[in-house]
């Protein structure tokens, strides 16, 4: 058995979990019934005895898990996964059975339950043999499937010291698209195009391939093979392109968590800004393909990624992250604190309007200025400590309604 069919298995298990427990009165939505459940499932129908019980456990803390975490404010609710959108992936609980092995400075071998054994890239040092122990151990593995290929992951349990408060200076970030990332203290960082030259033409060829043979199939006729696998090769290309944006950021946040002690960041409300300009038919919207394009440029600098990998990272060099509100970063003058209309003369210049000052600079670097400036004057965000509660009350009626 491949483990593409333990990935579908897990994730039909996941949906068979999740129509029994909307189907279930209240009182018997428990862990030790939805156990029982799955197990008879696993003995009742073949597809799903190819997942391990181990991985079959998995889904059923993951789906409890989700839960919790709906019930807790910082989630929706889980909801049946979709064949097409969901990423395929294998959760291997028990780390012992694995039996990981070093076979070469850069590849590894590990024991998958039911697949046999398989050969990883070594990317980075594991606890295995002689570094091995009760307090750095490999507690259990994680197989995803991108469009480049599976990808495994180890979970480590390991004793980590609680890190001492960074001394580094505070820093203030203002993120845009010119610009991907603009320091307070004067630095910049930026980046080229993710696939070079030859990349983005391989990829215009591909989607204007695929565009051909989807114009000459018919309505309600499957898709061809043919075009399956220019899919299946755009997908390819944008991969490559996403990994490498990741590594960019693991990079860049890296460096700056390791530099400073107190970064700020703007509190921005991605969602609002990616809006379509479309509007209605009776009341159009202006420059729509512009509005199309900028968000297009947003989403692909993922600020919001950005600032969660700035979070765990600080904490664990000991710094903190804080968010301010955004509005008025970007007018405000850094140097004399006067906003007055007009002052951003264009996207990187900025001129202060108030005859007293007449301040000049980088646009950006000014935002990225007005930043910790506002946490030092007591501005930072507080979660509300209510939406917690009020969240819940309203998530948990679908799940029991009949």
């Amino acid at each position: 058995m491949t483990t593409d069919g333990q990935a579908h298995a897990a994730r039909t298990m996941w949906n068979l979990l999740h129509a029994w427990w909307q189907m279930m009165p209240k009182e018997k939505q428990t862990l030790a019934n939805a156990d029982a459940a799955i197990r008879q499932a696993r003995k009742d129908i073949d597809f799903l005895a190819v997942l391990p019980a181990q991985a079959a456990q998995a889904v059923l803390k993951t789906y409890f898990q989700a839960w919790k975490n709906c019930w807790d404010g910082r989630a929706d609710p889980p909801n049946f996964k979709s064949r097409l959108r969901t990423v395929m992936s294998v959760d291997i609980p028990q780390g012992r059975d694995l039996n990981t092995t070093r076979v070469h400075r850069r590849w590894g071998q590990v024991n998958i339950p039911k697949v046999g054994r398989v050969r990883f890239r070594w990317t980075k040092d594991l606890p295995v043999g002689k570094h091995a122990g009760t307090e750095n151990r490999i507690t259990g593995a994680r197989l995803v499937k991108d469009a480049l290929g599976w990808h495994i992951a180890f979970p480590i349990q390991t004793l980590q010291h609680r890190p001492e408060p960074h001394q580094g200076p505070d820093l203030g970030i203002d993120v845009g698209v010119t610009v991907p990332i603009a320091l307070s203290d004067g630095t910049v960082y930026e980046h080229g195009e993710w696939l070079t030259g030859k990349e983005k033409a391989r990829l215009l060829h591909l989607e204007q391939r695929a565009a051909r043979r989807k114009a000459h199939r018919k309505a309600g006729e499957r898709t061809s093979g043919r075009l399956h696998r220019t899919y299946d090769q755009i997908a390819g290309l944008r991969a490559k392109a996403k990994r490498r944006a990741l590594d960019w950021q693991h990079q860049t946040t890296t460096a700056i968590a390791r530099t400073y002690g107190t970064v700020v960041v703007e509190a921005l409300t991605i969602t609002n800004m990616v809006k379509s300009a479309k509007r209605t038919i009776e009341e159009p919207g202006k420059n729509v393909a512009r509005k199309a394009g900028l968000n297009r440029s947003i989403s692909a600098e993922a600020w919001g990624r950005t600032v969660t990998m700035l979070a765990y990272k600080t904490a664990h060099h000991g710094g903190t992250l804080h968010k301010v509100s955004a509005p008025g970063t970007s007018r405000r003058c850094s140097a004399c604190g006067h906003t007055t209309p007009g002052s951003r003369e264009s996207q990187a210049v900025f001129v202060c309007k108030n005859p007293d000052c007449g301040w000049s600079g980088n646009a950006d670097h000014n935002a990225a200025r007005n930043v910790p400036h506002l946490y030092r004057m007591g501005h930072a965000l507080i979660p509300a400590a209510g939406r917690a509660v009020v969240r819940r009350a309203k998530r948990v009626k679908p799940a029991t309604a009949r």
